[in-house]
């Protein structure tokens, strides 16, 4: 990602003052697992000089091994950052997109709190095309946002980090699924596990299992 293109640069030359707080999720089509969503709080004023931004991207298009070595990075020049899981049951409960959209809300609000500062210095950037509901902080959507803002960008790679690592502690728990090669995505060998061994405690109820 060329950081100079970037939507915080973009912001900048507008004249925003304040932290921008990227928002992303990974994990809306597994079968199994939560879907872990990530906000990432940058100070607009931070140069886009810096390496990391230069580095950073979309997180499927990195390598796990460059997702790794980013991460103490995003850790240590991100204002804050929140990482957390939405349940299979919530998402049963709640429907993917919305489980999502109330993650990112609970994320961002969790690193307002840890910035501590009041709604004016603060702006959330989600990535997609849809804004979350009734929320109390300023907020735009960016299709494509995650190649598109170093924030966001930062969220991914938090999110899809944390939850491959999830999803191969599963697959010791929870062996014969291939939860480490697929991440609880319908593969065909997950499909044919699932047919063969039935659903473990972290499949989702709701999700249609196509044959």
């Amino acid at each position: 990602m060329n950081p100079y293109e970037s939507i915080e640069a973009l912001m900048r030359k507008e004249g925003y003052q304040g932290y921008i707080l990227g928002c992303d999720e990974v994990g809306r089509g597994p079968l199994a697992g939560p879907a872990t969503v990530a906000c990432v709080a940058y100070p607009i004023s931070v140069t886009p000089d810096l390496p990391l931004f230069s580095q950073i991207d979309d997180s499927k298009k990195l390598s796990a091994k460059k997702r790794e070595q980013l991460i103490e990075a995003i850790h240590s020049t991100a204002a804050a950052y929140c990482v957390l899981d939405m349940s299979p049951e919530q998402i049963d409960t709640l429907n993917i997109l919305q489980a999502c959209l109330q993650g990112m809300k609970l994320a961002a609000q969790n690193v307002v709190a840890q910035l501590g500062v009041n709604r004016d210095l603060v702006h959330v950037i989600i990535d997609g095309n849809k804004l979350i509901p009734n929320f109390e902080y300023p907020q735009t959507a960016y299709v494509k946002g995650d190649g598109r803002s170093w924030s966001i960008a930062s969220a991914s790679i938090l999110a899809k980090v944390h939850r491959d690592d999830l999803m191969i502690s599963y697959d010791a728990q929870y062996p014969g699924y291939g939860f480490a090669q697929n991440v609880g995505y319908p593969t065909a060998a997950h499909r044919a596990a699932l047919a063969e061994l039935g659903p473990t405690p972290i499949h989702r109820k709701s999700f249609k299992v196509k044959k």
